[in-house]
């Protein structure tokens, strides 16, 4: 029966969102749209797309378009009331497409790699009609999320744009290692390569990356929550790997992601320059310290939180991965409020891969709960922000001129209830209708 739903799902996504063309105009009328979730409020304005672009953006939600209009023009209108808002497409920093939450640890040695690909098809459709036009996928198997993002870009499968990391570079028996807890020659097995030892391993382990065709480098700094590795959380990388690792990325213009939950790990990789830490469960005042003297970027990641408590005691997780997981739920929330205070900068992550698919909104009420920050400042974190991080602030993150047509609508006021982005009802992607009101 699932297998029959999501079919369906991915049948109707690619039936409603051909490609965008020169010769199509979309129009959205709306009396409440969110230029920019930094300043100022929702207003009346007229929205005029062609060929998966922001043509013009007009005052008032009945403005003339005859400017922007061509005799053989094929005109699309939809119109929004005051009791949606319309606002720029959202960004997820840390997604992995690939990954399927109820697979279990020891499944990698037997399900083939080529499944991961299957799984990020699926997912890719449930996150850009969850309104996530953008994300970042950090960590997936082999070349499976190279192969997505170029589908998905070439309009063979719908989906949000990708940034793709490709393999997360790991330590021997650290967080990314695929062999931790097997025996050495199923270990052996399944070595993906993605290990190194010493800076000039580790300096290759990027080059490779890059010349697969990463899109940016993401590196297990400390141990992870989910992974069988027992070594803990903290640092796992020498500095001079981690400053080998940024280096090197940095000289190929690629930015650098570094996984860290403990505190010595989050400063580490904050002097190595990594451009932003993902989790900082465990951040400290040194951390704190060395993040905001590099201008590092912090991305939260609280929605695994929400898989965690829904499973935890379920036999989901092995005895190791759940006292890891309680120490981890101790600490949710803690990570923003000091990094808020002390004025670093918070991109909106979900972890999407560790949590369900298609529920990446679920992390907004969190931030504003936990990590109690304002829905405007949670939203500019999942647009202006993120798309400022990811260094596509000329592409995305606002609604303007010239820039990429990622528009979605939601009910409601997200500005007074940022938890309305969890019933987005309409969803452009790059001008290609994704979701239209009435479709479920």
């Amino acid at each position: 029966m699932r297998t029959i739903a999501v079919a369906l799902v991915i049948a109707q996504t690619i039936a409603a969102a051909p490609a965008a063309t020169a010769d199509e105009l979309l129009v959205v009328r709306a009396e409440r749209v969110l230029e920019d979730a930094r300043r100022g409020d929702p207003a009346p304005r007229t929205l005029v797309v062609r060929g998966g672009r922001i043509a013009a953006v007009l005052a008032g939600a009945d403005a003339a378009i005859d400017a922007h209009r061509r005799e053989d023009d094929q005109l699309r209108e939809l119109r929004f009331d005051a009791a949606h808002t319309v606002l720029p497409g959202l960004i997820d920093c840390h997604v992995h497409l690939t990954a399927d939450p109820d697979r279990q640890w020891w499944q990698s040695a037997v399900v083939p790699v080529e499944a991961s690909t299957i799984n990020g098809v699926v997912n890719a459709a449930k996150t850009v009609r969850a309104g996530f036009t953008t994300v970042r996928d950090l960590g997936a198997p082999r070349q499976s999320a190279y192969a997505l993002r170029d589908a998905i870009e070439r309009g063979e499968v719908i989906g949000p744009r990708v940034l793709a990391a490709g393999q997360m570079i790991s330590i021997i028996g650290g967080h990314g290692d695929a062999g931790n807890n097997f025996r050495p020659e199923i270990a052996e097995a399944l070595d993906a390569g993605n290990t190194c030892t010493g800076p000039v391993q580790c300096a290759e382990r990027v080059r490779r990356l890059s010349r697969a065709g990463a899109d940016v480098i993401k590196l297990a700094a400390t141990g992870g929550v989910l992974s069988q590795q027992n070594r803990g959380l903290d640092q796992h990388f020498s500095d001079q790997e981690l400053e080998a690792i940024v280096g090197t990325a940095h000289a190929l213009g690629l930015k650098v992601a570094a996984h860290a939950h403990g505190p010595r790990g989050v400063a580490a990789s904050a002097r190595a320059g990594v451009d932003s830490v993902e989790h900082a469960t465990f951040v400290d005042a040194d951390g704190i310290r060395a993040m905001k003297a590099g201008r590092t970027w912090l991305v939260p990641t609280l929605s695994p939180t929400i898989a965690y408590r829904e499973h935890l005691g379920t036999g989901r997780y092995t005895p190791l991965v759940e006292a890891k997981i309680r120490e981890r739920l101790e600490a949710t929330g803690r990570n923003i409020r000091q990094a808020h205070a002390a004025g670093i900068r918070i991109a909106f992550g979900t972890d999407a891969g560790v949590s369900d698919h298609g529920r990446n909104a679920e992390e907004f009420a969190i931030m504003v709960r936990e990590g109690r920050l304002t829905p405007r400042e949670a939203l500019v974190a999942a647009t202006a922000g993120a798309a400022e991080l990811l260094g596509l602030a000329d592409e995305i993150g606002t609604l303007a001129p010239g820039k990429s047509a990622d528009l979605i609508a939601v009910p409601g006021d997200p500005l007074a209830d940022v938890s309305v982005t969890e019933q987005v009802v309409f969803v452009a992607a790059r001008g290609r209708l994704v979701r239209v009101p009435g479709d479920g």
